[in-house]
């Protein structure tokens, strides 16, 4: 490499580290939920469809309380860390990290002590299934856990570096598997023997629930062991820092923890509604049901087949949109502080494309496999779960676009745009959902058309918000015309490939697999010739250097018309 090359790699590098930042974050988040893919595996089969309803419908409540308590800390914390080191106020910064802190114990205690004592309300009147208690007093002490560890994730993340955050999880997922497998099982079996003798049949799979929502608890603890382990290695080089530091206004914990609400309180509720319309639909769903005279028993397995696989799989390919759009924040934040109008345009468009890159043929490829993939995970030939993937294979492009814009405009310093965008978005989607399961009697189809009209009205509106405030127009053919072309191209060859080897050998495996190596080579071939993404793109990517000559080596590149 010539020394200008090398200039422009380095410049580059540190231009676009965000890339490779969510990239890493992007990779553990995936690994993360194939692990969590691999682990329901056995976690369905223990618990049935019954079982995974019980389990589901806690989380989801646990999930909203998590977004209170502390979802939103990450994003806030990496925010007012990023802002104060691009001033070069450490000592500021780590103020920031101490005060958030403080106010997640506070905070996490506070709500886990109120689902702990509340559970038994909230499970028998509110969620209509009182023997979702025990998995929703086992996930109790996790809120306390997940909140500490929220605000040295998001200190890390404003200090541009997103390796802890990233070992951290895949830590807490390999615990999390390990424990909700035993415990399910372990569990299961115990409540079956007590529910004989009390004659609750539903009583195994209610306990093998709460077993399996002890990993969730245990991953949750070694993931903070191993956060507390880097800030104790870490200690020194923090001192040094702030020994260093000779910012003269040393701002007060009274003026941060206002900072921190007012960043936090935005991000808590437009996050919280994209978990409390899951918790809203599943409540609807099951007056609904019990209206239409069905019992609890059938709900509960149409809401284990939406939560256990359903939901499982959408999750995966959302991951790297969620981690895109972490990474983004702290790096267009500082950007809007010291950049022009054109740098901001650029980070955004380039962030939308790639999360599309990846979006638009997960979505395809759920649309064309659902069945196949249905029974190769679960081996499950029913009609409905395989339907549930078909219809909401869409749900993985709109909520990965709303996800990302969401981050973008957090990035741009609006920060209640998002809340707002999403309480708009949640009264479109409710009246949309009730009408589908009362007027259409859709069923279990509702929680899916629920899902795709809440993020198609997210996603319009952010949008017209960016575009308001920025000034930033999409550019419809790269961000979704070219990834959609060449998912089109892989859909149809992947289709014709599991066709022909399904027929030619057979079985669960085989023809999935092959299907789904084929679908990654056409679609990565298709995707570079019709120039979906740029040079420049590319070599922003980790290893974009070699994956850019690999490129030219094989001419996967348009070619590039020379003017005469």
């Amino acid at each position: 490499m010539s020394e200008t090359e090398a200039q422009t790699t380095k410049k580059r590098t540190k231009k676009d580290d965000y890339i490779v930042q969510g990239s890493i974050l992007a990779a553990a988040a995936v690994l993360t939920k194939i692990i969590g893919v691999v682990y329901r595996i056995p976690l369905t089969n223990i618990l049935g469809d019954e079982g995974n309803g019980f389990y589901g419908y806690a989380y989801q409540v646990y999930a909203i309380a998590l977004m209170i308590s502390s979802f939103s800390l990450p994003t806030a914390v990496s925010k007012l860390v990023s802002i104060r080191l691009a001033k070069r106020q450490r000592r500021n910064a780590f103020r920031v990290f101490i005060c958030s802190l403080a106010f997640a114990i506070g905070v996490g205690l506070f709500i886990s002590m109120t689902i702990f004592l509340g559970a038994g309300l909230i499970s028998t009147h509110l969620m209509k299934s009182s023997l979702s208690v025990y998995a929703l007093r086992v996930l109790a002490p996790g809120l306390l856990i997940v909140a500490v560890m929220a605000v040295i994730r998001g200190y890390f993340q404003g200090m541009g570096t997103m390796l802890p955050t990233a070992i951290s999880q895949i830590i807490e997922q390999v615990f999390n598997a390990v424990i909700s497998i035993v415990g399910a099982s372990v569990l299961f079996g115990i409540g079956t023997k007590a529910g004989e003798k009390s004659g609750e049949e539903l009583l195994g799979p209610a306990y093998g629930a709460a077993g399996s929502t002890l990993g969730t608890v245990v991953g949750s603890l070694s993931g903070l062991l191993f956060l507390l382990f880097v800030i104790f290695l870490y200690k020194n080089v923090i001192r040094k820092q702030l020994k260093r530091d000779r910012t003269q206004n040393v701002e007060s914990y009274s003026f941060l923890l206002k900072a921190l609400l007012l960043t936090a309180i935005p991000v808590v509720f437009s996050t919280a509604v994209y978990n409390i319309n899951q918790i809203i639909d599943l409540t609807i769903f099951n007056h609904v049901m019990e209206s239409q005279g069905y019992v609890e028993k059938e709900y509960m397995a149409f809401q284990g087949i939406y939560t256990g696989k359903y939901d499982t799989l959408i999750n995966v390919p959302m991951a790297i949109a969620n981690a895109l759009g972490t990474s983004l924040v702290p790096s267009l934040t500082a950007v809007v502080t010291a950049g022009t109008k054109k740098q901001v345009h650029n980070k955004i468009n380039q962030t939308l494309r790639l999360t599309m890159v990846i979006a638009i043929p997960s979505c395809i490829g759920y649309f064309v496999l659902a069945s196949p993939i249905m029974v190769l995970l679960y081996n499950d030939s029913s009609a409905t779960p395989a339907r549930l993937l078909m219809a909401g294979a869409i749900v993985v492009v709109l909520y990965g676009l709303s996800s990302v814009t969401n981050s973008i405009l957090h990035g741009l310093n609006y920060m209640t745009s998002p809340a707002k965008n999403a309480a708009a978005a949640l009264g479109i989607h409710l009246v949309a959902f009730v009408l589908m399961m009362t007027v259409f009697k859709m069923n279990v189809y509702a929680l899916v058309g629920g899902n795709i009209v809440f993020a198609l009205a997210m996603s319009i509106l952010n949008l017209l918000k960016i575009r308001k405030v920025s000034g930033f127009k999409i550019d419809f053919v790269s961000t979704f015309g070219k990834p959609f072309a060449a998912a089109a191209v892989m859909g149809i060859v992947t289709f014709g490939v599991f066709r022909l080897f399904d027929t030619l050998i057979g079985g669960r495996v085989i023809p999935v697999c092959i299907s789904l190596i084929v679908a990654i080579l056409v679609y990565a071939v298709v995707m570079l010739k019709i120039g979906t993404l740029s040079e420049d793109d590319i070599l922003d990517l980790p290893m974009g250097g070699r994956i850019l000559r690999i490129s030219k080596k094989f001419h996967l590149l348009p070619a590039v018309k020379v003017e005469e």
